[in-house]
């Protein structure tokens, strides 16, 4: 109870209400902007970086295997994080993208801070390879032992309580109908809300003029609630990743969206 209260005290009002006529607008104006969505910027520079000749190694990324063989790219969006046998761990697309730009571009990407350019190309070949999953199910595997592991590192780091504020992801996205402010918070437990929530990512967010990947804002939530850091690549990143996506097993893909 605690942290739900403190969850209330940090972002206003935490109710468990129907939409306001006020959220209704804000909805309809999502739909309204949503044809002209400037996500569409960061997803043709993906694409002419997934095929320009670039590093070291003068190569493209068109043999980067992204789970479904060599250069197969539609598709592999929605059935990621998982494992890679040639690197002996699960990896979400981020980190995939990355390790393909080193193994075969010789690139090694600065990827710790979003504002370098290393990174900012990989949020545009994340920003590409989502879009071409647009509408297909997701289907995060759970067939090697790791995938399972990372799944339950996930969902105990998702209830995990800590920090200042006594903070939980579940203490915000684990219960239906409740908001702060005017923005919903979508109940991640469930397959629906948590297949929206991870297809939602990449976005293009109107109040910064920026695209977030899902590991952006995995940090973002982190630093609300006032815990460390969340580093590019980590264990635990993928790991919420994961725990999201296979809840969210079997809803269509929306990436990439627009956001406030």
């Amino acid at each position: 109870m605690l942290a739900m209260g403190l969850c209330v005290s940090a972002g206003g009002a935490l109710a468990q209400v129907e939409k306001t006529e006020t959220e209704k607008g804000i909805d309809r104006y999502r739909e309204l902007i949503a044809d002209g969505n400037p996500a569409e910027l960061w997803e043709m520079q993906g694409e002419e970086l997934w095929k320009k000749k670039a590093g070291p190694k003068s190569a493209s990324l068109e043999k980067c295997d992204l789970g479904l063989g060599e250069g197969v790219v539609k598709g592999a969006y929605v059935s990621l994080p998982r494992y890679f046998a040639d690197v002996g761990k699960v990896m979400d697309l981020e980190s995939r993208l990355a390790h393909c730009m080193q193994t075969l571009q010789g690139i090694t990407p600065k990827v710790s801070a979003y504002n370098r350019d290393d990174h900012k190309n990989i949020v545009a070949l994340v920003t590409w390879v989502a879009t071409q999953s647009k509408g297909m199910p997701v289907s995060v595997p759970q067939n090697h032992a790791e995938e399972k592991r990372m799944y339950e590192v996930g969902k105990r780091a998702f209830f995990y309580r800590a920090g200042p504020y006594d903070f939980a992801c579940a203490t915000c996205h684990a219960s239906d109908n409740t908001r702060i402010r005017l923005q919903g918070l979508p109940n991640l437990t469930k397959k629906e809300a948590a297949g929206s929530a991870f297809t939602s990512w990449p976005a293009y967010r109107v109040s910064n003029g920026q695209v977030w990947p899902m590991n952006k804002r995995l940090e973002d939530c982190f630093r609300q609630q006032r815990f460390p850091e969340l580093k590019f690549g980590s264990e635990l990143s993928v790991a919420l990743s994961t725990y999201m996506g296979v809840t969210g097993n079997g809803v269509a893909s929306l990436a990439p969206t627009i956001k406030r």
